[in-house]
């Protein structure tokens, strides 16, 4: 198939173009948009064909003939409010405290458009939060990946996500931001304690991931202090603590892999140790496999109030998951 002369959405059909659907002529050459979506399109009337606008998905393409899609300008869609259960650490009138759980995603996003924590933070704080900081993010200034539990703040009116806003955004360098986790890694730190500074940005043959990246990353610094280790003569595990001077996506997982100690159940950036589980005891293997997920926890977040100014701190314990691999790996701690 030859490439079809392209203006914007538009495209003329090649001889050899003769009789393709015009559902599957456009999906071809806009891979951008699915099969579904141009379907619902030529069903809209977006399409049309020489300048009409009265064609089916299955309507067969002729030699000559003009294509045009004329997809209008995605519209975000407002969260809806759903009742569900939050543990909630703190309340005011500005602001909210919560303890995630693992396995909740934060804000819709495709695939997971409801049972996110907006929805639930929309429900529990009522019409007033709409809109606060963006339609499909209202009050979020911060994120935790789905299966990271852990403490995180959301605002409630535009001076407090504005003023909790700008302390992210300055990383707690001028200010009493503080973001610490507990993780379990594979392997014992060499140093124990240290600081990882890189630049990260999305690895390039990986859209899922990101990756180290000196050329178009953005600098990402992680100090971490192993906090415990564990083994045997075969094998052997950390917990660590990580306090983030920057806040990249995924930072604390592209960091410790990027020393060579990836974190405990974490398929995407730790799969080539993947079978390292089974030279573990059979009790911390068993809790591992239950675990599900990265074993890491956002253990304490300390910030200003963003209208009173006071120093807050929070602190949550491991969840019950990751409690549990603690304690099946509390027998073999080392010295």
């Amino acid at each position: 198939m030859n490439d079809p002369q392209i203006e914007g959405h538009g495209a003329t059909v090649a001889e050899e173009d003769t009789g393709t659907r015009l559902d599957a002529f456009l999906a071809a050459r806009f891979p951008a948009f699915s099969r579904n979506r141009i379907k619902d399109l030529i069903l809209s009337g977006a399409v049309t064909v020489d300048g009409a606008a009265n064609a089916t998905p299955k309507y067969r393409v002729k030699a000559g003939e003009s294509i045009t899609l004329a997809a209008p300008e995605p519209v975000e869609a407002e969260p809806e409010p759903q009742q569900i259960a939050l543990d909630i650490l703190y309340e005011d009138d500005d602001l909210i405290v919560i303890n995630k759980p693992a396995g909740m995603v934060v804000h819709p996003a495709p695939g997971n458009e409801n049972g996110t924590l907006v929805n639930a933070l929309i429900h529990h704080c009522g019409e007033s939060l709409r809109g606060i900081g963006g339609v499909k993010r209202p009050g979020i200034v911060h994120r935790l990946d789905k299966d990271t539990s852990g403490v995180m703040v959301a605002a409630k009116t535009d001076a407090a996500h504005n003023g909790l806003a700008a302390q992210f955004a300055d990383h707690g360098r001028s200010g009493p931001l503080e973001r610490a986790y507990t993780a379990f890694v594979w392997g014992v730190p060499n140093p124990l304690k240290s600081t990882i500074e890189t630049r990260i940005g999305r690895d390039p043959h990986n859209r899922l991931k990101q990756s180290v990246n000196p050329r178009d990353g953005r600098e990402a610094i992680t100090h971490y202090a192993t906090a415990q280790r564990f083994g045997e003569d075969n094998w052997s595990v950390g917990q660590v603590t990580c306090e983030l001077e920057t806040g990249r996506t995924h930072q604390i997982r592209v960091h410790m892999a990027h020393i060579g100690h990836p974190l405990l159940g974490d398929t995407l950036y730790g799969a080539g140790f993947a079978t390292k589980i089974n030279k573990l005891p059979p009790e911390p293997a068993t809790a591992l496999r239950a675990l599900g997920r990265q074993a890491l926890h956002a253990a304490v977040l300390g910030f200003a109030h963003p209208v009173s100014g006071k120093t807050l701190r929070f602190s949550t314990d491991l969840p019950q998951d990751m409690h549990e691999l603690a304690t099946m790996l509390s027998p073999y701690a080392l010295q």
